[in-house]
This record gives C-alpha cells, sequence and structure tokens, in this order.
C-alpha cells in the first residue's frame, strides 16, 4: 500500500493531484491510502469517496477507514 496526503489543497488541485498519481503507480499497487483529514470540512473526503468527482478508471473500490481523514481506494 502507498499513501498520498492531499491536506491543505482545494478540490481541484487535489482531483488533478490524486489522478496522476493513480496513473503514476504501477499495477502491482493495489491499494493507495488518501489521508484528507476532516477537522477543516469535509469537502476533500466527500470528493475523495464520491465516484462523480474523483473519476479514475482504476479505481476498483473505496473503503472508509476507523480513522474519518483517510480512505483507502482499491486499483484494479
Amino acid at each position: 500500500m502507498v499513501e498520498i496526503d492531499i491536506h491543505g489543497y482545494v478540490e481541484y488541485d487535489a482531483i488533478k493531484l490524486l489522478e496522476k498519481f493513480i496513473i503514476s503507480c504501477d499495477s502491482s499497487v493495489k491499494e493507495i491510502l488518501v489521508i484528507h483529514g476532516y477537522h477543516s470540512g469535509n469537502v476533500l473526503k466527500e470528493m475523495v469517496r464520491d465516484p462523480n468527482k474523483l473519476r479514475s478508471k482504476r479505481i476498483r473500490r473505496r473503503k472508509p477507514t476507523m480513522n474519518q481523514g483517510e480512505t483507502i481506494l482499491e486499483l484494479y
């Protein structure tokens, strides 16, 4: 599992960063831990978990974790 931290990004920039990061991962990477935070609002959390906003074709499933500030993206 690899991780990426998108704290402090605005939604548009975070989407572009995540899409580029997902594309850059080779096929051996099956999970990405996205650290988006939640204390300063839920915009990034909702963006990561919404299939209509983050639309990479490599994303198989979005899994919330016990930590509200993180989401795991399962990849094909």
